[in-house]
């Protein structure tokens, strides 16, 4: 679906602009597209969201349907499983027709009265998005701290509720980001402040029923690549300052029954070496890379932390990462990763055996769930997969029985056994094996004529599990194969994975991707003509430098707030997230690192060749990636369009990183990427009628 011819499309005027550095230039034409408030901004991003609508109009009946197929596959009266705290029982519902969630809990029993304490539609109304950050209940049960976002810039404003009588308390607090703990004393509450590149830097407590005026600076980190944060040990003893970098972090402690108290060092911070903390009785638990790659479990007596007392508890294993940790009183709860795959851990305090608990799936998504209460042998933790949906269980540590709390239900006929998952390898550049999760309808024959949505991140060490979509099902329907590439840069494999795909190995993560993508062409599970690639954010990097490679590989590109405009984003430290990002991807006031980011950052690689068929989107409001980033990569784009392609930008103009806040609008925005690839690129499985939904 080609744009109409008598449609023109959006031209951005070019402003010539310079930044030199090592003596290379860079010139960007669209650097004006930053000044937010200017006139030809916003005009312009209105232009590129008439001619998106116009293009996409002819689509708007496969929206309604693929919208009312969404919709109608997700119970949309439903409640979360309660979780136990003290003698109350905390759930969430959800109502038809309804776009947030209603928290509530009940008292003694889950049978009990329920008590609705927060409605987040009704504090919605009158805002176009609206997000709930913190959202946590004093010790003694009375007081309610809340924050709210109500443009998408992740910036929150905290309130306090008395539940006792339902009451606002006076007290209003803005500029923080969604870390607040309270003291045990039920009155004292602490809550972290943003700077203005939005870092949280200073920690300030706070007592209730007073002006923040009057609130105690505790803790000010001053280091622009440390983020700080707050939080409380699980036995509830005591309070922990977090503050750390990409590479190295550093925790502070003090009894949550001492509020005014001064907090002490666990151990320094140390260059490219991690740390968390968590208490069991006279021990500090804590999970390190110090000396160990993959991370290991060491304790220390509470009166004397540092690493001079460190003892192990469970020694590094190359091969498999020690991802995270719980406690309870009578066992450790490991959470482990080994071969891309997620595992857990039981091991008993006493004695010290260990046991995995099994899954009956060979490619599986699992991760723990809320376990507030310490003396308790049960463990709560979720688990799907591609074809599964979400099932949460509660798992006995002593005798091993496992018990189904709740399965997410999928409406309108869904039968898992009408689908199937696998993970194959694709060989990259150096000969690495690349995984590949994929799944289908069953029936589906490999001779190249399936469309397939290729999904990719790479970054930050994060996995991409294989995880249960119900509205990927519309897709799936159509004869679309959806695959996700578990590339370098992320975490999928283990610290190493994720080592070998950032700073000056940045570029394994494109050609993991791009063997990846070769490899599903091979193997006639797609044609190049049928395939989509898709990724967002640090993603969307992903996806331009790909493009820019090999722009023949691809048919189609959706890239979700992409992360496109490197160099000048990395170039200027006034920005949000610049400077805890060099750990990512390097410093390029240093030459080398400068060099290589130029190399392959996709707005500056941007050539004149035929690209495939694009739909970007970006937020006005977004604080990790500028909206100018997709909206300048845009403009760029359409200086060298010599063809009928689609080239789409989507600019969302009251939303930040995340898009809608409200679960229907998330779900209609879903529902115009998958019109865009259906009609806009007629992308339907050729001699296969769509099943009725």
């Amino acid at each position: 679906m080609p744009p109409p011819k008598k449609l023109k499309r959006p031209r951005a005027p070019k402003i010539p602009h310079k930044t030199r550095r090592h003596g290379h230039v860079l010139h960007d034409d669209y650097n004006w597209m930053r000044e937010r408030k200017h006139p030809k901004v916003l005009s312009y991003l209105k232009a590129e969201n008439a001619y998106t609508d116009a293009v996409m109009k002819p689509t708007e009946a496969t929206q309604k349907k693929l919208y009312r197929e969404m919709v109608g596959r997700i119970k949309e009266t439903d409640c979360s499983v309660p979780v136990k705290i003290d003698k109350y029982y905390y759930y969430y519902r959800t109502k038809k027709g309804k776009q947030y969630t209603i928290q509530c809990r009940r008292k003694s029993s889950v049978t009990g009265p329920e008590e609705v304490f927060l409605d987040v539609n009704r504090m919605a109304r009158g805002h176009s998005y609206f997000q709930l950050g913190a959202c946590t209940v004093s010790p003694d049960h009375r007081y309610l701290a809340y924050a709210i976002d109500t443009n998408g810039n992740e910036t929150y404003t905290l309130r306090i509720k008395d539940l006792k009588t339902g009451k606002l308390l006076p007290d209003e607090i803005t500029g923080i980001g969604t870390n607040v703990v309270w003291a045990e004393d039920g009155e004292t509450l602490f809550y972290v402040m943003l700077d203005p590149a939005s870092r949280p830097f200073k920690l300030f407590r706070h007592r209730i029923n007073s002006s923040p005026a009057q609130d105690c600076l505790v803790y000010h980190e001053t280091d622009d690549a440390f983020f700080l944060s707050i939080s409380k040990t699980k036995s509830r003893k005591f309070l922990l300052i977090e503050t750390g970098s990409r590479t190295s972090s550093e925790v502070l402690f003090l009894p949550a029954t001492e509020p005014a108290g001064r907090f002490k060092m666990v151990e320094r911070r140390r260059h490219a070496v991690e740390y968390s903390v968590e208490h069991h009785g006279k021990w500090f638990y804590i999970v390190t890379n110090d000396h160990a790659k993959s991370f290991r479990l060491m304790r220390a007596p509470v009166p004397s932390p540092g690493r001079k007392w460190w003892r192990e508890v469970i020694g590094h294993r190359i091969d498999v990462k020690l991802e995270d940790f719980d406690v309870f009183a009578d066992y450790l709860v490991l959470y482990e990763r080994e071969k891309g795959l997620a595992h857990i851990r039981i091991m008993a305090l006493k004695g010290g055996r260990s046991h995995r608990i099994k899954f009956p799936e060979p490619v599986y998504t699992v991760w723990g769930g809320q376990n507030p209460e310490f003396n308790s042998r049960r463990l709560r933790f979720a688990y799907n997969s591609l074809v599964t949906p979400t099932s949460v269980y509660e798992y006995d540590m002593k005798t091993r029985r496992r018990f189904l709390k709740k399965q997410m239900p999928v409406l309108g006929g869904y039968k898992p056994t009408n689908y199937k998952c696998e993970r194959v390898f694709a060989k990259s550049h150096d000969g690495t094996a690349i995984p590949i999760s994929l799944v289908y309808r069953r029936g589906m024959k490999r001779d190249g004529t399936n469309p397939l949505l290729l999904y990719g991140y790479g970054s930050y060490g994060i996995s991409i599990d294989p995880e249960f979509s119900s509205h990927r099902i519309s897709l799936l329907n159509r004869g679309f194969i959806y695959a996700i590439a578990h590339i370098r840069g992320g975490g999928d494999l283990g610290r190493v994975w994720y080592e070998d795909g950032k700073l000056l190995k940045k570029k394994n993560t494109f050609e993991d991707f791009i063997a990846s993508a070769e490899h599903v062409i091979q193997s006639k599970y797609t044609a190049r003509d049928k395939l989509v690639i898709y990724g967002g954010s640090a993603g969307g990097l992903l996806m331009g430098a790909v493009i820019n490679k090999r722009p023949d590989l691809f048919y189609a590109v959706i890239a979700k707030v992409p992360f496109v405009d490197i160099m000048n984003t990395m170039l200027d430290k006034k920005l949000p997230l610049t400077i805890p990002e060099y750990e990512e991807w390097g410093n390029p006031e240093k030459k080398k690192y400068f060099s290589y980011m130029r190399s392959y950052s996709p707005y500056d690689n941007v050539t004149d060749q035929r690209y495939p068929h694009m739909l970007i989107t970006g937020g006005l409001n977004d604080p990790r990636v500028q909206y100018w980033e997709p909206a300048k990569w845009t403009a760029k784009l359409r200086e060298v369009q010599r063809d009928d392609k689609i080239l789409l930008l989507k600019m969302n103009m009251g939303a930040g990183h995340g898009g809608a806040s409200g679960r229907y609008d998330y779900l209609r925005e879903i529902a115009f990427d998958y019109a865009f690839l259906l009609d806009g690129l007629r992308l339907r499985k050729s001699g296969r009628p769509t099943p009725k939904p």
